[in-house]
Order: C-alpha cells, then structure tokens, then sequence
C-alpha cells in the first residue's frame, strides 16, 4: 500500500510518499510561502532535489503540485494517483473526540472543526489539506491522526488544572499535550532498542527541537506530558517561554503598555532561548555564541537543561522510577552537549554516559555506558511513518 501523508500549516505543507511494506519514503517534499510567492522542494528516493518557484495561491494548488510532482515522468514516483492506496493527515488537535486515529467522516470534519479555538494557528490548516485532497483525489480513503491523541490515557490528576471546575465544564480547559505522534513512535521503538518490556516499562520522552516536550509513557500509554492546553506550556523552547508564573503576563502589559494580544507574542513569539540570549532560537547557534563568551548564551542552554531535568524528575515520581531515558527531534538527537548537560543531573537514578557514544549525532543508539541503571537512548523520531502505520492499520 502507497499511502500519502500531508502534515498542513499555515503557510506551508510537508508530505511523504510512503510504501507501507518497505516501509520506505518513496518521495519526500515541502511546500513554502502558500499564499505569498511559493516554492515546492520536492526529493524521489535515490534522487536530487529539485526546487520550483510557482505560484502557490492557497493548499488546493500545492496538493496539485505536489501530486504532479509525484506523478512526474521525470522525476515522480508513481505512475498516477491511483497508485495512492490513501492519505494520512497530521492533526493538531483532537479535544476530548479522538483518543485515537479515526477515518475521515463528515461528522469526523465537523468534531476538528469545533478544535479549532483550541488550536487557531494549526486545526483550520489541517482542515484545508484535508478537504483539498478530497476534491483532488475523491474516493480515497483519508485518515486523522491526532497529535493530542497519545495523551488522552493521563489520568485526570495528570490533565486538570487548578482552576475553577465550570470552566473544563464548559470549555473543556485542560492539559492535552501535544507532539503525540512523535513520543508514540518514539516510545515504541526505546522499549525495542532498549530490550524493556511493552507491559512493563517505564520510559521518558524528551522530544527537544524548537518546539519541545517530555513524556511519561507507563507501560506504553501516556501518563503525563508537559505541554498543556496549548503548546506554550512546560519546557522553555525556541522562541515559546515554557512554564511562567501567570502573574507575570499582567506585570509585563501594565509595563509595556501591551493588550493580551501583545503579551501573548512576547510569550510564543519572542522568549525561549531566543529572547534570553538575545542571539538565536537555533542551538547551533547559541553553542557558537556561548563559545565565544556570550553569557546569555550560555545562560540560555544551561536553564533549558536544567528545565528539562527537571521535568524528568517529576516523571520519575509520577511513575516511581524510569527504566529508559529517550531523546528526539532536532536538538535531541544532534545535540550530544545539550544530552550531557541534562544527563548531568540524574546520578539519582544511576545514569552514566558513554562519552564516546553520546558525541553520534542523529542516529539510533544507546548513549549510556552498560552499568548504567537507567538505560538513556537516542531515537530519531519519525512522525511521518508513524502516521502511515495508524493509516494503514485503519485502512
């Protein structure tokens, strides 16, 4: 089975063609700057790149770019459009609806669509991909795949919030967590690299890139996650605070002369690493800077460390212990200063790194040396064959 995944955002579009045996990316590609001058990148397996300036005026026209590309006599994979078996669509936000992957349903369309206060920036693009590739290519089966899904196993001490009870009432105001695909698959495979038992592990899930979360994953299920109601809540990131006191946000509107609006961009737009070092959000570039005497810098990496140690000590409570320790994502597989610094904190758990191992950089391996007591991997995360597996076991 050749299934299509499509990952939408505002401006931009991400897709992979994937055969379902091999398991293999057959074509990999990326729309940018939909609705402004567009560009399609667009790679086939074994193949170069090749890169198109056109005109992308909304996501119907780069869905029909991207199947032309793939349809291509030179440099397509398939021959035509009825080689693709389905679609799998990436999914911000599921609610309280999708504890899992679901078949898309006019009814399943209309359930998205009242997530979309949930999540403004990312749910009505999601929407448009999906009802592009329905016009586009009718008849063939489509599938959601719910970032917040993983995380509807927390229990509700996990998932509530000290406020008043109306409002998840009425509102549905909880913690829901995001990244779900990724700290799915990734969980999945540290219990196979790391030879620990699905029904009996205890794994943490430290999924860092610009946008970053941990996971506790009990078991196989999702007992607790740091990002909340929306993706700003838990570790510091690349330009997104993390954890604040909220009293904070009236101090700096009643400073700055800002509305909620204006603080709401200091907070998602303006802070992480980015405003603390005043450099970059991009580790690669705070490692330069701190390198060269910058001490915000360095002050930026150290407290994004230290935050996501902590967050791993209170999974640690949350699960009474941890067996395997997993990085992911950007920074979390290519980072071995930023792995150590946070390793660093947990001799209370017995960790100890193999130095040698831990300078790999975005391959699968297991960093910590064999007496160690907590097992501490990397697991390059792979969302998008995560999201043609829930597709195909769908279909």
């Amino acid at each position: 089975m050749k299934v299509l995944v499509i990952n939408c955002g505002s401006s931009s579009l991400k897709y992979q063609l994937i055969d379902s045996e091999t398991e293999k990316a057959l074509a990999v590609g990326l729309c940018e700057r939909i609705g402004i001058d567009g560009c399609l990148k667009h790679t086939p397996d074994g193949g170069e790149k090749h890169v198109f300036n056109i005109d992308l005026p909304n996501h119907e026209v780069a869905i029909q770019s991207v199947l032309a590309a793939l349809t291509n006599a030179e440099y397509g994979v398939i021959r035509d459009l009825s080689e693709i078996d389905a679609v799998g669509h990436r999914v911000v936000h599921g609610g309280e609806q999708f504890a899992s992957s679901v078949v898309i349903t006019p009814e399943v369309i209309r359930a998205i669509a009242d997530c979309n206060d949930l999540a403004p920036l990312h749910n009505p693009a999601n929407l448009i991909g999906i009802d592009a590739c329905m016009n586009l290519m009718p008849g063939v089966p489509q599938v959601a795949v719910f970032d917040t899904a993983f995380h509807q196993t927390m229990p509700k001490e996990a998932y509530l919030y000290g406020l008043p009870y109306e409002y998840y009432d009425k509102y549905k105001v909880r913690r829901y967590g995001f990244h779900g695909t990724s700290h799915s698959y990734v969980s999945k495979r540290a219990m196979e690299v790391g030879g620990l038992e699905p029904e009996n592990s205890k794994i943490v899930v430290c999924h860092l890139g610009n946008g970053a979360s941990v996971s506790a994953v009990l078991n196989g299920k999702s007992v607790d996650t740091s990002m909340g109601l929306t993706p700003l809540e838990g570790l510091i990131m690349g330009t997104r605070s993390g954890d604040i006191d909220p009293a904070i946000m009236e101090f700096i509107a009643k400073k700055e002369g800002l509305d909620i609006n204006g603080v709401m961009t200091v907070l998602n737009k303006k802070s992480g690493v980015f405003g603390m070092s005043g450099v970059s959000s991009d580790f690669r570039d705070l490692d330069k800077a701190a390198g060269e005497g910058n001490v915000h810098a360095q002050d930026a990496i150290n407290t994004f460390a230290y935050g996501v140690a902590k967050y791993v000590g209170a999974y640690a409570a949350a699960m009474n212990g941890i067996d395997g320790i997993a990085f992911t994502a950007g920074v979390g597989e290519n980072d071995g200063k930023v792995r150590k610094l946070i390793c660093k904190y947990f001799g209370y758990l017995g960790v100890a790194i193999d130095d040698a191992k831990n300078s790999i950089r975005g391959e699968e391996v297991i960093i910590s040396t064999p007496d160690s007591r907590v097992k501490v991997m990397v697991i390059p995360t792979n969302e998008e064959l995560a999201i043609a597996r829930e597709t195909v076991a769908l279909i």
